[in-house]
């Protein structure tokens, strides 16, 4: 309530005074520069007193806390289909996509000869691993998806092979 007479004071008496100073007589305008002093401090004085006084706690809130993030589920894709890059310089691997499938998986590739064995791991890698690519996976139409970029030796034909299970993958 302090706060609101004080402001409709500055709105009054503001005003006011500062025509007494400019067309005043002397008494007036010393009256009137004090007056202007007189809302100055009282402004600096409630100023001083709301910041010192103690925060209210609030019962209770109205602020949402925002949801938890979506983990991915930690697992081992089996991919389903490969496809060699046009001059031998990329794989696409592809797989079917969970429900709640990671935006990223760690890639392995040892190749010797013609064979490439690849492990695909979503979610955190436990030990280490040498060689790594975390790379991107791209989801669309119940199939997820990831390039891995390659830098071998040109030669005709390669081999895309599961490297847990031995068996080969499938051309796309």
């Amino acid at each position: 309530m302090l706060a609101f007479a004080l402001g409709l004071a500055w709105l009054v008496l503001g005003p006011l005074a500062l025509w007494v100073v400019v067309r005043g007589r002397n008494p007036a305008r010393v009256g009137a520069v004090l007056t202007l002093a007189l809302l100055e401090a009282g402004t600096i004085w409630l100023n001083d007193n709301r910041q010192a006084a103690p925060p209210v706690m609030a019962v209770a809130s109205h602020v949402v806390a925002a949801p938890a993030p979506v983990s991915c589920a930690e697992r081992i894709p089996v991919p389903e289909r490969a496809r060699m890059g046009a001059h031998h310089d990329s794989l696409t691997l592809s797989w079917a996509a969970a429900p709640q499938e990671c935006g990223t998986a760690k890639v392995v590739l040892r190749h010797k000869g013609a064979k490439i064995r690849v492990w695909i791991h979503e979610g955190p890698l436990k030990g280490v691993h040498s060689g790594v690519r975390t790379l991107p996976v791209h989801v669309a139409d119940g199939t997820a998806s990831l390039r891995v970029s390659l830098d071998l030796p040109s030669r005709p034909r390669y081999l895309p092979i599961d490297g847990r299970s031995g068996h080969k993958i499938p051309s796309a």
